[in-house]
């Protein structure tokens, strides 16, 4: 198995490995959505008049729609389906009022779920100097010949990566770096569950560590993975990719001085 890997699972399995991640992506809720106070009393009226359509339509304008069906974003994307289909319109409606405003309202505010807030959190974690040097702009990130790691968006990661490495993925980068003179990219997930799309996050990482190109292909992942057992991911990394460098980002930075 690869050592940054096993070492990442050992981390994970004996110490305080949760603790430590926190400091990475500190996910902490965000505080509730502001919503458009004139649009609630518009929710507020038609609620109280039992008015369906004007309910719907109102409702659809926040953000956060209060309750989770499969048809409202159709509605969302197509606003004349309403008046043609009165009994979904009916069918949502009725599970509206016996939520009630109080309810409805609390739902409408509710905070970005935190796995929608990480993507960030790994760069913001970079630019402390947590890996012993800060992050640089691409004009001197090409210019120095020093260990460097770039101050750069997803897509301008990417552009440099296929101009200067021979990167051909459609696909922004999280990270890219120079140590002792030779190129790291990778990508950084935080896997906090299996399934769904998780598991696309975490495929979705493992396929730039098969890029061809000139240059160190990482996997900078962290969550679930390491938790040894039958799940999928873990028997990913530990049996078919076990070549692969796949680590958490709280063992990068000695990775990176390892470089030869």
């Amino acid at each position: 198995m690869n050592y940054w890997t096993q070492l990442s699972i050992e981390f994970a399995n004996q110490k305080n490995y949760l603790d430590e991640l926190f400091k990475v992506y500190p996910t902490i809720p965000e505080g509730i959505r502001d919503i458009d106070e004139e649009l609630w009393k518009e929710v507020e009226s038609s609620f109280k008049k039992k008015d369906n359509i004007k309910l719907l339509e109102t409702l659809l304008k926040f953000n956060l729609f209060p309750i989770k069906d499969s048809y409202v974003a159709y509605l969302r994307k197509d606003k004349s389906a309403i008046k043609r289909n009165p009994e979904t319109v009916n069918r949502l409606c009725g599970r509206l009022y016996e939520m009630g405003l109080d309810k409805i309202y609390e739902k409408c505010t509710e905070p970005k779920e935190t796995n929608r807030q990480i993507g960030p959190l790994f760069k913001r974690w970079i630019s402390k100097g947590s890996l012993g040097v800060l992050p640089v702009p691409l004009k001197k990130f090409l210019s120095t010949k020093e260990n460097a790691i770039l101050d750069a968006s997803d897509a301008e990661m990417k552009q440099f990566a296929k101009e200067h490495i021979g990167y051909m993925r459609d696909k922004g980068l999280d990270f890219v770096a120079r140590f002792n003179g030779k190129y790291v990219i990778g990508e950084a997930k935080f896997l906090t569950d299996f399934g769904g799309h998780q598991n696309a996050q975490f495929e979705d990482a493992i396929s730039t560590l098969t890029e061809n190109v000139d240059a160190i292909t990482i996997a900078i992942l962290d969550g679930v993975l390491y938790i040894k057992g039958k799940n999928k991911m873990y028997r990913r990394i530990t049996e078919e990719l076990s070549e692969h460098n796949i680590m958490s980002a709280l063992v990068l930075r000695e990775f990176l001085y390892s470089i030869t």
